[in-house]
């Protein structure tokens, strides 16, 4: 009992971790990009795979892989150049099969919100930097005379909760919009070209 989160300690990283989440970043930008591009059902579900892909840095950081990974250039280079292809990769397929915003459901079926959200979840499990952020962020509000690990792995899974009720709203909201954009559906296929752009461009970035 000890060592569960105190009420000023959960308030006090809660309030942090919503200005994070809200900030411009790149997983607000990737959920916001395909929401637009491909409905609110789409961003909702590839926001939540996102949130959900902090878990996997949470038990890295609360393990004290991440400490080891971060302490490796060869480790941290070799999931550096696997996320940024990932995001490419993601990118590509978007840029791809960009479609006007009422094309024919034979022509252009719509990807399950299950492959949506495994995608997000990959896309953030992959990506380096949001482990070098928790291994930098979380500790900051960590007790050191309790146990470090178990508070470590809450506040993690505190920061997950609060990312998937913003990115869930980000990718619901943004898919409102681009249902009122469908009057013009030749825009649909732009900003599936812009939503691709963006996975490409934050690829990149990673990978540089």
């Amino acid at each position: 009992m000890d060592a569960l989160l105190t009420v000023p300690q959960l308030a006090a990283f809660l309030a942090a971790a919503l200005l994070v989440t809200l900030a411009p970043g790149p997983d607000n930008l990737m959920v916001l990009g395909l929401g637009m591009a491909r409905g609110a059902r789409a961003g909702v579900a590839f926001g939540l795979g996102c949130a959900l892909g902090c878990l996997n840095h949470t038990l890295l950081a609360s393990l004290g892989v991440g400490a080891l990974i971060a302490a490796s250039p060869r480790a941290f280079t070799v999931l550096k150049i696997v996320g940024g292809a990932y995001l490419v990769w993601l990118g590509i397929q978007a840029i791809r099969h960009a479609r006007p915003l009422d094309a024919p459901a034979a022509a252009a079926p719509a990807e399950p919100a299950r492959r949506l959200f495994a995608k997000g979840l990959v896309a953030n499990a992959v990506n380096p930097k949001v482990i070098l952020f928790f291994l930098a962020f979380l500790p900051q509000f960590v007790d050191a005379r309790r146990s470090v690990a178990w508070q470590i792995a809450q506040l993690g899974v505190v920061f997950t909760l609060q990312a998937a009720l913003v990115f869930g709203a980000i990718g619901y909201f943004a898919g409102g919009l681009g249902e009122r954009l469908a009057r013009r559906p030749r825009i649909g296929t732009w900003l599936d070209r812009a939503a691709g752009a963006i996975f490409v461009a934050l690829g990149m970035r990673l990978l540089v």
